[in-house]
């Protein structure tokens, strides 16, 4: 019989995992696409990105929500594919995961564009493509649209995205509804926006839209914004304004940890409660939460040494190739894949190999004796994760892989240093029409 990975989590996260809170990963399995793959490389679970979209889809059913998946959390197009054949909408926030969606046959009919700064070629593209809805979020970019539509002879259809003033209580990085947050249009603004579309035939106000955050365990907040959005909407009714819509946000948390998952039927209990009877259609946008538990990293352990009173493991993957530790301070559980010596009780400080000292995923306790070659994988890593990888360090961009069933298929090949540098070379000189005098131009040889 096949071994499981054995999980451990580090001592910042205290002792344990909350039930189902990650893919289970078959150990031989794994350690054979490592040595076919090399590593580092992040693999995916199918079934498990499946189930949780019919979990979720079958919770939000008696509310009648759509679900439109947060193309931010992982854009991989075979990801973007499978969700897509399983009926599911995204919502993007550039034009880059407009392409994405487009070419992993999303109906653009099923998608949203949500994002804060948009810019104009943005907003034509999504407009003759025909999404779903365009969520605005400032009256700046209110009026943009409804010119860029003018000019194109189109009518806009415009959710307004409002800032309800609500503390998602969750990583101050991630937290996108109080006051002073860069994203949505404040409330006092809406009713004034809701009056000038009424004046510009290009747009059609199709409703409204929230989004407090990312990784929330405490449902709470979602009750006091989505309260926010209810009495907006009977405001906005009384003045003789239509709002069919309501997109509800995203940002719904998983267990990294022992600490604990939200349910996602309190969720639709919390939809149903605040903004089920106002007759709208209801959207929600999960990104983490249909993907995150489905994908790990997977990394070999170079070196160990001792440093002070810690012991370290120094591992193939960097920072570079999953950055929340080094950004959010987040600590993910790691699964011992394969390990020449076993045993157990050793404590280790697993750190990268980026020129950095933020460079450290974690300290892990109750481990085996590692050793150069050992497998180890750093698990609810689907999302966040490849999505921000880079190559600082000139270090080659990490490969994903779905793993199902004994098979697996490499969905992202590795971008190595070689076809990047490729970028860069027999560039040409151009003549510039109009400009700074040469003088002004400074750095320039």
């Amino acid at each position: 019989m096949n071994k499981h990975i054995d999980v451990k989590n580090s001592r910042a996260n205290d002792a344990g995992l909350a039930k189902n809170t990650q893919i289970e990963l078959d150990s031989n399995c794994i350690s054979m696409v490592a040595d076919a793959v090399g590593t580092p490389f992040y693999c995916y679970s199918p079934e498990v990105i499946a189930q949780a979209y019919e979990e979720l889809s079958t919770a939000l059913s008696p509310v009648g929500a759509s679900v439109c998946y947060a193309v931010k959390a992982n854009g991989n197009l075979s990801i973007l594919q499978l969700l897509s054949r399983l009926g599911c909408g995204m919502d993007i926030v550039s034009g880059g995961e407009m392409e994405r969606a487009l070419e992993a046959g999303v109906p653009a009919s099923r998608i949203i564009f949500s994002g804060v700064g948009k810019s104009p070629r943005e907003i034509a593209r999504a407009l003759t493509e025909g999404v779903h809805q365009i969520n605005v979020e400032s009256p700046a970019e209110f009026h943009l649209v409804a010119d860029i539509a003018a000019s194109l002879g189109l009518r806009a259809p415009v959710a307004l995205r409002v800032n309800p003033d609500v503390d998602a209580q969750t990583h101050a990085k991630i937290s996108t509804g109080k006051k002073g947050d860069k994203f949505g249009v404040a409330l006092g603004d809406v009713a004034g926006l809701f009056e000038a579309a009424a004046g510009r035939a290009e747009i059609e106000m199709v409703g409204l839209a929230v989004h407090i955050g990312s990784q929330i365990l405490d449902l709470s907040p979602y009750r006091r914004a989505y309260g926010v959005l209810a009495d907006l909407v009977r405001d906005l009714r009384t003045q003789g304004h239509a709002v069919p819509r309501l997109d509800l946000g995203g940002g719904i948390g998983i267990a990294y940890g022992d600490q604990g998952a939200p349910s996602v039927a309190e969720l639709a209990a919390i939809i149903a409660e605040t903004v089920g009877g106002l007759g709208c259609a209801l959207t929600v946008e999960p990104g983490r939460w249909l993907v995150g538990r489905a994908g790990a990293l997977v990394t070999t352990v170079l070196y160990t040494k001792e440093a002070g009173e810690r012991t370290l493991a120094i591992v193939d993957a960097g920072m570079n190739d999953l950055v929340r530790p080094a950004l959010y301070g987040a600590v993910h559980p790691l699964g011992v894949v394969r390990s020449a010596r076993g045993g157990e009780g050793q404590s280790y400080g697993v750190v990268g190999p980026v020129c950095e000292s933020s460079d450290i995923f974690g300290v892990y306790d109750d481990l085996p004796q590692l050793a150069a070659g050992d497998l180890v994988a750093f698990l609810c890593a689907g999302a966040y994760s490849a999505s921000m990888a880079s190559t600082y360090n000139a270090r080659d961009l990490v490969p994903e892989v779905f793993v199902s069933n004994g098979r697996f298929r490499i969905v992202r090949r590795r971008q190595t240093t070689r076809e990047l540098m490729a970028l860069e070379k027999d560039t040409v000189w151009q003549d510039v029409e109009s400009g700074p005098a040469p003088e002004n131009r400074k750095g320039i040889a």
